[in-house]
């Protein structure tokens, strides 16, 4: 009879624990579905004017630019000031002004597409970040409410044995008082 009931309760524990393990095994499977959908987000392809938009923007914001820019210019000036008689571009330099208004007005775009490519990723970043953290949110709940459930399931397991101890240590003393009574 207390076999049985034992076997019964152990039962019911290995059937808590195999839904704790389904849960666990559906949260994993829910996180990696998640983790595939983020990552499809991530612009992986960029177009051959985009990729060219973040190279020049990169280059022309740095300081290798700069330098290399500072030098052509003073080579621009050292030549045409004091290399050539006939300079080909004479004191205000006029042609090298030129030449620095157009790299100015096609740079300054370019730098504005990758600067919009960039503020589109973070707005997408942004988008994704709260949506991970909408999804842990949900979880966190989901998890609360599951360990609730699991706890009022294990307190009733524990009475359960707690009852079957019981009637077990009655029975122990009962047939301890009787093998008394019969010595």
């Amino acid at each position: 009879m207390y076999k049985k009931s034992i076997e019964e309760l152990l039962d019911t524990e290995n059937h808590q624990l195999q839904r704790l393990n389904k849960i666990v095994q559906e949260a994993l499977a829910e996180e990696k579905l998640l983790s595939e959908k983020l990552i499809a987000f991530e612009d992986n392809n960029p177009s051959f004017v985009s990729k060219l938009a973040d190279k020049v923007a990169n280059f022309g914001g740095s300081w290798k630019f700069i330098l290399s820019f500072l030098f052509f210019m003073l080579i621009w000036i050292g030549v045409n000031a004091w290399l050539l008689s006939p300079p080909f571009d004479p004191f205000p330099f006029i042609l090298l002004n030129l030449l620095l208004s157009t790299i100015a007005a096609l740079q300054a775009p370019i730098i504005m597409m990758s600067q919009n490519r960039k503020e589109e990723k973070d707005r997408q970043r942004a988008v994704n970040d709260y949506l991970i953290n909408l999804k842990s949110e949900i979880e966190v709940r989901n998890l609360h409410g599951k360990l609730d459930l699991l706890m009022t399931e294990q307190m009733k397991t524990l009475f359960d044995i707690q009852q079957t101890q019981v009637a077990l240590m009655e029975e122990i003393k009962d047939l301890l008082g009787s093998q008394q009574k019969t010595t």
